[in-house]
């Protein structure tokens, strides 16, 4: 028998918001660095590399972009950590609010991301109106849950098992979308259902046939419009 979702879990920057990796790659253009040198420096040694002891409040900025740029001098290209937070600034998707809205009476909503300890919460904006629509956004979840503040970090299980005991939910209970395969890997081992966003419009198709709706490409569509 199938279980019933009860849960859906979103990642935020690629999810809610445009991707963070939109800023890292004009960083990268405009330094004459290679494409996605950021993005494959923090691949190696994932657990344990700057950019994962950062996300997990380990270390300081300070510390961050000391180390940071040690591992990128190391690959050719020096460039400073502090040079990063900046650019994973994103904007909202106003469609996604209107699926939050429509999901949230019939399941427990909450935002599963990796962020940096750095004063800028779950979700970092590219100005004033940004942020409002930011806390407009993390305002619909029962609990937003961060690894800068949680110690844990995606794609950790213990990260998921910790979001599970906060939502009083069994991992086959819970669908969860994230824009990056390796963060769905361990949750779908865990046992949730998942989704990887590439693309808004085809995450919620998918979304659509696990909750069994029809309604949640057209609420997106109109909501982009609004």
């Amino acid at each position: 028998m199938t279980t019933a979702i009860r849960a859906v879990f979103f990642d935020f920057g690629g999810v809610i918001s445009t991707s963070p990796f939109d800023g890292l790659r004009e960083y990268e253009r405009a330094n004459g660095l290679p494409t996605d040198f950021l993005r494959q420096t923090n691949a190696i040694n994932p657990d344990s590399n700057a950019w994962a002891r950062f996300e997990r409040g380990d270390i300081t900025l300070s510390e961050f972009d000391t180390a940071f740029l040690a591992e990128t001098r190391a690959r050719g290209h020096a460039v400073p950590g502090r040079d990063l937070p900046p650019l994973l600034a994103t904007r909202v998707r106003p469609g996604m609010l209107r699926v939050l809205d429509a999901l949230s009476n019939d399941y427990l909503l909450a935002c599963l991301t990796n962020n940096l300890p750095v004063g800028h919460g779950a979700g970092m904006s590219l100005d004033a109106g940004g942020a409002a629509s930011v806390a407009d956004a993390m305002a619909r979840f029962r609990f937003v849950l961060e690894s800068s503040k949680a110690g844990v970090r995606k794609p950790e299980t213990a990260f998921y098992q910790l979001a599970c005991e906060k939502a009083a939910v069994q991992p086959a209970e819970v669908v969860f979308l994230d824009d990056l395969g390796i963060n769905l890997k361990s949750a779908r081992a865990l046992g949730m259902q998942t989704i990887k966003v590439t693309a808004p419009e085809i995450a919620l198709a998918s979304l659509q046939t696990a909750l069994g709706r029809s309604d949640l490409l057209d609420i997106y569509s109109r909501g982009q419009r609004e």
